[in-house]
């Protein structure tokens, strides 16, 4: 692993923990990848941490076996209805008295963006830097260098409830690993399914998970709004388990067969309400427990499916109205995340929120990349994407020692002490 820096990341879901170890440059170059079904975690959040820390643990060993590779150092995604957004604006005096920005101006200006009032059980997750303005000048990306008396920021803060931040970070610690950082999944998915064009343009991401639907919208190339809505991809599984009368597990079947184009034989006439000579669809092959072998597909899909569907992106578009950046998104919707290989996902989506919408996979990708170049993954690869352009904590030594992290030792007096001492030594 000598070319790129290694990262590790890990996506804890509601239905799966997803964990790959890859080397992050120009692109994500994958070496080991692991996925473990959830338990302990409930809508994007910890709900038993020993059965949470046992899942994390087994995922991550797994990815280490595929790829050779002790983890030390994580970067994990959070989500849940905890998480909250709001953008806030920040003002200083440029320091340098020639009028020239340096990155120092840069950071007090992002410091003074995140001095909001928030109550003591919330804390902020990402301070991302929307657009910039010198003196009076809009729409800068970057100030550096430039010249001028005043600075401004813009950004977009995204906060999360303490007590799942704390809970997350007790399951890693428990498993023995640290962890670099804690980034909203939604975040995370458009770094790795949006295209520079799009977030340029603006455009919304949907990332419908088993239990949590997350929304990211982006304005002029950066996060304008960030949401969760407590719906997701689970609640088809449950109408389809109550509607045919068969267990969870057997609706998961049934839903994927229906969703796997290859294996069912569902056209676009079924979904646009023609009905086919063959509406009977077969499950025989399936081997379910309920032993149902016939079924149809039309009440499947426009009777059960459709009208979950509907509700799920009804509420996007009450977020999107909620956010008021609603014709400020050109390029339409892009959906991803397990929940976007449900049959008719694209359909309803166009239907609902008179938009262009498209399916968004994880883009940008080598090695072990089979299983994972497609939605549900795009979480866990915009974790890796992130993770690659952030510094690990710990300083670095030659051949890979970490120094420890001695934040709360206070070092202040120790070189004179070491003087002293020297000193005592000679006549």
């Amino acid at each position: 692993m000598t070319e790129g820096k290694v990262v590790v990341a890990v996506d804890i879901g509601s239905s799966k923990v997803v964990t790959i170890i890859a080397r992050a440059d120009e692109t994500i170059n994958v070496v080991g990848v692991s996925e473990v079904r959830s338990i302990g975690i409930k809508k994007g959040q910890i709900v038993d941490i020993e059965e949470a820390v046992a899942c994390i643990n087994s995922s991550i060993e797994a990815a280490e076996r595929m790829a050779g590779f002790s983890v030390s150092h994580v970067v994990a995604s959070i989500g849940g209805s905890h998480i909250e957004s709001q953008n806030s604006k920040g003002v200083v005096a440029v320091s340098n008295p020639e009028g020239e920005i340096s990155a120092g101006d840069l950071t007090r200006v992002i410091d003074a963006a995140r001095a909001i009032s928030l109550p003591s059980s919330r804390e902020i997750i990402h301070v991302l830097p929307r657009t910039y303005t010198v003196d009076g000048q809009e729409g800068i990306k970057d100030p550096i260098g430039m010249t001028g008396v005043r600075l401004e920021v813009e950004t977009h803060i995204i906060t999360a409830g303490s007590t799942s931040l704390r809970n997350m970070e007790k399951a890693f610690s428990e498993v023995g690993v640290d962890v670099d950082a804690i980034i909203f999944g939604g975040y995370a998915s458009s770094l790795s399914s949006l295209s520079e064009t799009e977030r340029e343009l603006g455009v919304v991401l949907v990332d419908i998970g088993a239990g949590t639907t997350e929304i990211s919208i982006y304005v002029e190339g950066s996060v304008a709004y960030s949401s969760v809505l407590s719906i997701g991809a689970r609640h088809i599984t449950n109408d389809l388990a109550i509607g045919l009368r068969i267990s969870l597990e057997s609706a998961e079947k049934v839903k994927l067969h229906l969703s796997n184009p290859k294996k069912s034989k569902i056209t676009e006439d079924t979904l646009g309400g023609r009905e086919e000579k063959t509406d009977e669809m077969d499950l025989s092959d399936l081997g379910l427990p309920e032993q149902i072998s016939k079924v149809s597909q039309k009440t499947l899909i426009d009777g059960i499916i459709r009208p979950r569907l509907n509700e799920i992106f009804t509420m996007v578009g009450l977020e999107i109205k909620k956010s008021g950046y609603g014709g400020q998104t050109p390029s339409g919707l892009v959906v991803t995340g397990g929940g976007a290989r449900t049959i008719g996902v694209v359909d309803c989506a166009k239907r609902m929120l008179a938009m262009p919408v498209r399916i968004g996979a994880p883009q940008n990708l080598k090695g072990i990349i089979d299983e994972i170049q497609d939605t549900p993954f795009a979480t866990v690869v915009g974790l890796a994407v992130y993770g690659g352009t952030i510094e690990s904590s710990g300083s670095s030594l030659p051949f890979g020692v970490k120094m420890p992290n001695m934040s709360g030792v206070n070092m202040s007096g120790f070189p004179k002490k070491v003087i002293d001492v020297i000193k005592s030594f000679i006549p």
